[in-house]
């Protein structure tokens, strides 16, 4: 790939990113913040993924050598800043993250290097349920269609692909209608059917006694009983990628959890210890907001709408000499 193939690629993905950033803080009512590369350990803000992920860390020399540890995403962090800010209900934040993931597994979607705009908002009590869900799901998806619109008539080489709606579907349905599939071949399947999918329930243990996939048990509700009989009020984001041809998620959110919610799902994974975090003991008093919250991928969202078949293709992380080789050979121009 030339030079001039590159720059243009790099000006295609600020566009993507001005342009959703834009429409996401108009459909969910959302500021601009500043956020952290790094917390200090030992406080329980930083996101814990599946909870096997190993987080950089670094002494801090000027703290008597106290530990720091890079965000692996800002979960947790965004709701304290609600109340710190003093965000009003149905309002909330945006956030440029930056985070660092060396445990995650290199493919052409996944890279040590991660790049969100991680999104909080002041809710209601009132407001956790699966509908408010749905209805915040539907205001996301609004933001990713016009800006699929606005990137096909700036580069007309791009053809919309987005359905007009997005299908919701609980992790339980997949599980009913494809028994014998794994969780992502599930995804593959109701994904290319549907070409947008909201897959709800991710975390709890489904009706075989597993989950469709982990979740850390302290920011989203993954185990409060729905109206539907289900449980959870949270869920990924799922587009089917016109060049990969696959299922591609572009978002993991979902309502956070109130207190009742966190002293069940900490039970539930056998770290009720983390009730004494800083972070836990100020929402089991009632010190934190309400709140719905996710985070969505910059460079899943570029390489979904510049129709990119490779990850290293919208941002800039460290590859592997063979993949590096392979992706050259190929045609394929890393950044």
């Amino acid at each position: 790939m030339t030079a001039q193939e590159l720059l243009k690629t790099e000006e295609a993905i600020g566009f993507v990113k001005e342009i959703f950033a834009k429409e996401l803080s108009t459909q969910l009512q959302l500021s601009k913040v500043s956020s952290p590369i790094a917390v200090l350990d030992g406080t329980g803000i930083n996101d814990d993924l599946n909870g096997i992920e190993r987080p950089v860390g670094f002494p801090i020399k000027a703290l008597d050598e106290r530990r720091a540890v890079v965000v692996h995403s800002l979960a947790k962090w965004k709701r304290v800043r609600l109340q710190e800010l003093g965000i009003e209900a149905g309002r909330g934040l945006l956030t440029d993250m930056r985070a660092l993931r060396p445990d995650e597994d290199y493919s052409p979607i996944h890279s040590i290097y991660v790049d969100q705009w991680d999104w909080e908002k002041h809710i209601i009590p009132e407001q956790r349920t699966q509908e408010f869900l749905k209805a915040t799901v539907e205001r996301i998806y609004e933001a990713l269609k016009t800006t699929e619109a606005r990137v096909a008539a700036e580069y007309p080489e791009i053809t919309p692909v987005l359905p007009g709606k997005i299908t919701f579907l609980h992790a339980e349905d997949l599980l009913k209608q494809y028994p014998t599939l794994t969780p992502k071949e599930r995804e593959h399947e109701a994904t290319k059917q549907y070409g947008a999918v909201f897959l709800m329930g991710i975390g709890h243990e489904l009706s075989h006694g597993e989950p469709h996939d982990g979740r850390a048990p302290d920011y989203d509700d993954w185990s409060t009983e729905t109206a539907s009989g289900y449980r959870g009020l949270n869920g990924d984001i799922l587009l089917w990628h016109p060049v990969l041809q696959t299922a591609f998620e572009v978002s993991s959110m979902g309502i956070r959890v109130d207190k009742q919610a966190l002293v069940r799902q900490l039970a539930l994974r056998g770290c009720e210890d983390r009730q004494e975090l800083s972070f836990h003991s100020r929402l089991l008093k009632d010190e934190l907001p309400q709140s719905i919250g996710g985070g969505i991928g910059q460079s899943r969202v570029c390489m979904f709408m510049l129709r990119k078949g490779h990850i290293g293709e919208v941002q800039v992380s460290i590859w592997p000499e063979t993949v590096r080789e392979e992706l050259a050979e190929a045609g394929v121009g890393l950044l």
